[in-house]
């Protein structure tokens, strides 16, 4: 296990993260509660982190931070050469939708319409201002073994295959990160395991940035590097087994 200081990314590759002595506080009446505190580390283009904590250890707010859905109140956050701490919220919206995807352990599926649907609509509110991608989506669709699904709703697919149709949501717009947010806490051994190698398959095939939040160790040994928070900061970061789940 690396000790704690030893936080920058493994290579002398440019990040494509890098986060520095990032806080968050919030108040809660009289109280300022601190949900990260002194958080620093870098990323690089390819590799798949997992970040690994339990419940109140501040890695969900770190998702949050790294993914513009909130702003950290200390310290600086760069993502693609670009200071999300600088950016009015039109500014940092623009750059979420364009290169960032999530994954959530919920799968925020419309109901209504079919999976190829469901993906064709995030593409359009990325905005991106290029044609939807056909051949991706193939490439997508046979990389996650959803090619017979795509043209089902929600409700007709099991939980491992909405899961993987929202990892093609997130992966369609081709954006430079992808962040996942306990993607198989729903779902049961044979599906998580299923889930963890599609997101393996990504990131080695696709060569997509990952970084995944969980609260199971055994999930983040697919990962290159395992950062483990606690009380709001990185206290130890350790390399990944990179082994993935053998199917049966």
């Amino acid at each position: 296990m690396e000790s704690v200081n030893a936080v920058a990314s493994p290579s002398a590759v440019q990040p494509i993260i890098s986060a520095t002595h990032l806080g968050k506080t919030y108040r809660s009446g009289k109280l300022t509660v601190a949900a990260l505190r002194d958080v620093t580390f870098n990323v690089d283009p390819g590799e798949f982190v997992a970040i690994v904590g339990p419940s109140g250890s501040g890695k969900s707010t770190l998702f949050y931070v790294l993914g513009g859905l909130t702003s950290a109140t200390a310290g600086s956050l760069v993502i693609q050469g670009k200071d999300f701490s600088r950016l009015s919220d039109p500014q940092r919206t623009s750059l979420r939708r364009s290169q960032i995807g999530f994954v959530f352990q919920r799968f925020n599926l419309l109901p209504t319409i079919s999976a190829k649907a469901n993906i064709e609509l995030a593409h359009d509110i990325a905005a991106t201002g290029k044609p939807f991608d056909n051949e991706l989506l193939r490439h997508l669709a046979d990389l996650l073994k959803i090619e017979g699904r795509l043209q089902h709703r929600p409700n007709e697919l099991s939980g491992g295959e909405q899961q993987r149709v929202a990892i093609a949501r997130a992966l369609i717009t081709r954006p430079a990160i992808l962040l996942a947010d306990e993607p198989t806490g729903n779902l049961d051994t044979q599906n998580a395991d299923a889930v963890l190698n599609m997101l393996h398959a990504s990131s080695r095939e696709l060569n997509q940035t990952v970084l995944m939040i969980t609260h199971n160790p055994e999930a983040a040994q697919i990962a290159d590097r395992v950062l483990h928070m606690r009380d709001g900061q990185i206290v130890s970061i350790e390399p990944g087994s990179r082994r993935v789940p053998v199917l049966v």
